[in-house]
């Protein structure tokens, strides 16, 4: 109930006590405007709105992390979804500078960066006249526009940063780099003022714990970043977000990603979704197969798009229950009579003559029967298993194995415990030992051509634990890049490029560059 009283606020446009001279209906006016303690979730709300349509919405950030990676595919198939070969673009590393996917999340991101700047410039200004609590709703936004500026230098790295809501000037392009230090600079400046707070009051916005998360993880690709490891500098932020003992793992997997998931003790930062009033998450409608609706008596018809990377599939162990917690696979029945409707296959043919049900369907964020095309289940950005990972990762690349291990451990127990509960512990050995994935190009036959495995994966059992553990959750690209993976080597229809272009980077969106002269394109696309 609180999460649907949140996206209302986050909907409406602010209101308050007024005396007005005459009557009137369809506005307040500024003058009379006097925001108290319960207007603040609206005031802040078009702050965060945008997250909606930036992550687990139609291109957004979901799909530019997955569809490039070798998790997730969206083949060609009777129904369509060639869309002029849009997702073999993504999937091949053939995106042009004006392709849609990196430029919707450009965008979105300054689309938030842009509301940011006018809230801090109308509070500053009077305009909005906050009295009680005004400095720390300026660093919680400033924070807020930090993490939009987080997600740009993963995705465009060199982009404009903006902070002044009355500049109206083409802005100056930046660096990576500079990016990155504006990012720690305003995050360890706010960070006094932001709410130590973990509440309904403090969900799907920025406290003091989801601003160290940020911290981490851009600590965490320092080096992809800037040429430069963090590894004690993440390792450090990692451990006050431990040390505050507000999160815990949840016992059961699954429980991180129900309809009703704003309630998990997990959770340190998440997308409010609302099936009704903020319907943007159709992870559901793009994955799932057309007659998958009669399986749950869907309201809405599912589009049969994306699936799994049989080669993915294959590296898990059968014991490991967020297999099946992830995925959906092999026979569906009908909720109610039970009759067989579906069977989904393991096997993907190719990027091109893939059928209906060919591919496992994405099944970790719950699909409810009835479900609309938008889900209610939240779209989890942090949570408590990437903290304990992160550090997981800093600790075995600075040669302690074992610690690393028992985090890790930690993590997998979840996983095995109905299973096969031996098989959670791992060794420090065993985390420095190459990937399992058998990385080739997939035949029509499904036989493996080119075999490159991942035995010279440096660290590739991690790679693997992060796999498994963060399927689906818009990590993989990421990941990839830090291993050493995303440019080098070869799965399902994707082949690495021998041009010397690592695309790690996305382009500039063309339409930017021809309206802002100051933009130079980012040097893969030149």
């Amino acid at each position: 109930m609180y999460k649907k009283i949140l996206i209302l606020l986050f909907l409406i446009v602010p209101a308050g006590c007024t005396k007005l001279e005459e009557e009137v209906f369809d506005i307040v006016q500024e003058s009379d405007y006097q925001p108290g303690a319960g207007d603040i979730p609206s005031i802040m709300g078009p702050a965060y709105t945008v997250l909606r349509g930036m992550y687990a919405g139609w291109q957004g950030n979901f799909d530019l992390q997955e569809e490039p990676a070798d998790m997730i595919v969206t083949p060609n198939r009777p129904n369509g979804w060639y869309d002029a070969g849009t997702y073999q673009i993504m999937h091949k590393h053939d995106w042009p500078a004006n392709q849609w996917q990196p430029e919707n999340v450009w965008q979105h991101a300054y689309s938030g960066i842009n509301n940011v700047n006018r809230i801090i410039f109308q509070i500053e200004e009077g305009k909005i006249p906050v009295t009680a609590g005004k400095e720390s709703l300026i660093a919680e936004l400033r924070a807020a526009r930090a993490f939009y500026y987080s997600v740009l230098v993963d995705t465009h790295g060199n982009v404009p940063i903006v902070t002044d809501f009355r500049d109206g000037s083409a802005p100056t392009q930046s660096t990576r780099q500079q990016v990155f230090d504006f990012i720690i600079k305003e995050l360890n400046e706010t960070m006094p003022l932001l709410s130590t707070e973990v509440s309904k009051l403090t969900y799907g916005r920025v406290n003091r714990w989801v601003a160290k998360a940020i911290l981490a993880r851009l600590y965490l690709n320092a080096q992809v970043y800037t040429g430069v490891t963090k590894w004690d500098e993440c390792i450090a932020a990692c451990d006050d977000i431990i040390n505050s003992t507000k999160y815990t793992l949840e016992a059961a997997y699954k429980t991180n990603f129900i309809t009703e998931n704003q309630n998990s003790k997990e959770t340190i930062f998440a997308v409010p979704y609302d099936e009704i009033f903020a319907a943007q998450n159709t992870i559901h409608m793009k994955t799932l197969a057309t007659a998958h609706r009669n399986v749950l008596n869907m309201a809405a018809q599912p589009w049969g798009g994306n699936c799994a990377v049989p080669q993915f599939i294959d590296t898990y162990d059968a014991d490991d229950t967020r297999l099946k917690d992830t995925w959906i696979m092999g026979p569906q029945y009908n909720v109610s009579s039970g009759a067989l409707i579906l069977t989904y296959r393991k096997e993907v043919p190719s990027l091109n003559g893939t059928d209906y049900f060919d591919g496992f369907r994405i099944g970790k964020y719950e699909i409810k029967p009835g479900a609309r095309g938008g889900l209610s289940t939240d779209y989890v950005i942090f949570r408590y298993a990437d903290i304990k990972m992160m550090k997981a990762e800093c600790l075995l690349r600075k040669g302690l194995s074992g610690d690393a291990a028992t985090l890790v451990t930690e993590i997998r127990q979840r996983a095995f415990a109905s299973t096969n509960p031996a098989k959670a512990t791992v060794t420090g050995a065993q985390l420095l030992q190459g990937s399992v994935y058998r990385y080739g190009y997939q035949e029509l036959n499904g036989t493996i051509s080119g075999l490159e495995g991942g035995a010279d994966i440096q660290y590739g059992r991690f790679y693997d634990e992060l796999g498994w553990e963060f399927a689906a959750e818009g990590h993989r690209r990421m990941d990839m890049i830090r291993f050493g993976v995303f440019a080098r080597k070869t799965w399902f229809n994707h082949r690495p490029k021998n041009d010397g272009k690592t695309r790690t980077l996305f382009p500039i969106p063309q339409d930017e560059m021809d309206k802002n002269p100051n933009l130079i394109q980012n040097p893969d696309y030149r």
